[in-house]
């Protein structure tokens, strides 16, 4: 694998990290209740978001989230997820 093919490898790689994180963070304010302003895990979440969000809007005008009741599913964040685990085979 090429220097721009590894590069790319890394990139796509801390984007896993960072989609994996927001889901982590997700689900922090699910289980633990919502941060308070300026807590680690506050400013965590809108760092991940800021980072995480360009990528999965225009996935998600496209593919809606699937509403079940009251709870509803980012299909964006896994079509997004698997998308980057294929890329990330294909160029290793």
């Amino acid at each position: 694998m090429g220097p721009v093919l590894g590069f790319v490898s890394l990139v796509l790689l801390l984007m896993q990290l960072l989609l994996i994180a927001r889901a982590l963070l997700d689900w922090s304010v699910v289980l633990a209740g919502p941060a308070a302003v300026g807590s680690l895990r506050s400013r965590a979440s809108v760092g991940v978001r800021s980072v995480t969000e360009p990528v999965l809007a225009p996935v998600r005008r496209f593919i809606p989230p699937l509403r079940a009741g009251g709870v509803s599913i980012d299909l964006s964040f896994i079509v997004v997820f698997l998308a980057i685990v294929l890329i990330r085979g294909f160029i290793s």
